[in-house]
């Protein structure tokens, strides 16, 4: 198969990377996702980004979008992780969190949630694990009850990335009883601000601050909050994680990372030694795989069709293409690929949060065997 750029995606990606060369001059590449000054640069880009038509080109045009298609848009995401995602937590607005409410929200919803994505206005966070329900989601216990014209909710979610930054809340609650699983489970747009939602930080073993725990103590929303039908969430919460799979294209920051590593060692002579060789052989058929199993997964959303469990390999492939250049980071710098702000420390901190994020590696091999291979569950 022959993967080649059409000539208006190919003149887009040399248009961006020109603009981004020039408005990412002073940007520090090193900041990670989540520290202060990642925060207060994404908030500002993601404005200039939306004043060119760049922040959600693939959005259809009625809610603020481009009209682009699914190629641009992550051309603008290989483009943006390879420079350290500068938009910071908005890439979930625009990745999932707005197609979401484009596909599955009441005409009210739309014209209310959507303009301000498109005009970089405003964060969401992603409300769904739980400290009894996070490799198994089915199992969350957060409820939400029916009360008058709202609901009433109460429970905890964890690891709740850029809760404390957020304006909305992408959350699961249980409508259902816990006897009904996944049929029990419904979706809402929390405002954060909403009475009884406090915000925790959880303090991380290595780099900035981006987790979060969220309580809800009697919050009171209006029944407007809920996306979709009651109790029927499991299904947009399906499609939605197939979009956020493959919706950070973190191969093209590693695969950047590994190009530096390459003139690191040749500065430092070592990469004359076979064994670094074969490392760097091997990292780099990591992340060309990961970048070609993304393109399959693409390809499929480009072409209007259902997510299939090809994502699922591709998160697995990226996974694998990050650890590998973390790993080879730590091998040939020592120690000083752990000091802050050096070369390899945000890849070897990024590789430790990567099998974890949008569903833990060890579920997305779970996954491949059984809807990919057909191998039984025992």
């Amino acid at each position: 198969m022959e993967f080649a750029w059409s000539g208006a995606d190919a003149g887009f990606r040399h248009e961006l990377v020109d603009f981004l060369d020039r408005e990412l001059a002073g940007w520090d590449r090193s900041t990670g996702l989540g520290s202060a000054v990642h925060s207060d640069f994404s908030r500002a880009f993601v404005r200039t980004l939306a004043d060119r038509g760049w922040l959600t080109p693939h959005w259809p045009e009625e809610y603020g979008g481009g009209g682009q298609g699914a190629w641009q848009h992550f051309v603008l995401g290989e483009e943006l992780w390879k420079r350290g995602e500068p938009r910071g937590p908005q890439y979930m607005n625009v990745n999932w969190v707005g197609p979401a409410i484009i596909k599955y929200g009441t005409e009210e919803q739309k014209r209310e949630l959507l303009p301000p994505i498109a005009r970089g206005e405003v964060f969401w966070c992603q409300g769904f694990s739980e400290p009894e329900a996070g490799t198994d989601l089915a199992a969350l216990r957060t409820r939400a009850v029916r009360d008058g014209d709202g609901f009433v909710l109460n429970g905890q979610k964890i690891w709740t990335s850029y809760a404390n930054e957020a304006d909305y809340c992408f959350l699961l609650a249980r409508t259902g009883s816990v006897a009904d699983g996944r049929d029990g489970i419904s979706v809402f747009l929390l405002p954060l601000k909403t009475p009884g939602v406090e915000v925790r930080r959880i303090d991380g073993l290595v780099g900035e601050h981006s987790f979060n725990e969220l309580f809800l103590t009697d919050a009171r929303i209006p029944a407007e909050c809920l996306l979709g039908e009651e109790n029927k969430g499991w299904e947009i919460v399906r499609r939605t994680l197939a979009y956020e799979r493959v919706g950070a294209p973190r191969y093209a920051r590693a695969a950047l990372v590994l190009d530096r590593l390459a003139e690191w060692c040749r500065a430092a002579g070592l990469l004359e030694d076979g064994g670094v060789q074969e490392q760097f052989g091997q990292a780099r058929a990591l992340c060309e795989a990961a970048r070609i199993l993304v393109y399959r997964v693409i390809d499929e959303r480009a072409k209007a069709k259902e997510p299939s469990p090809l994502a699922y390999q591709a998160r697995a492939a990226m996974v694998q293409a990050e650890r590998a250049v973390g790993d080879l980071a730590l091998d040939v710098m020592g120690s000083e690929a752990l000091v802050e702000g050096a070369l390899g420390d945000a890849q070897f901190r990024n590789s430790l949060g990567a099998g974890i994020a949008a569903g833990s590696y060890e579920v997305q091999l779970n996954l491949i065997t059984r809807l990919i291979l057909n191998l039984p569950k025992d």
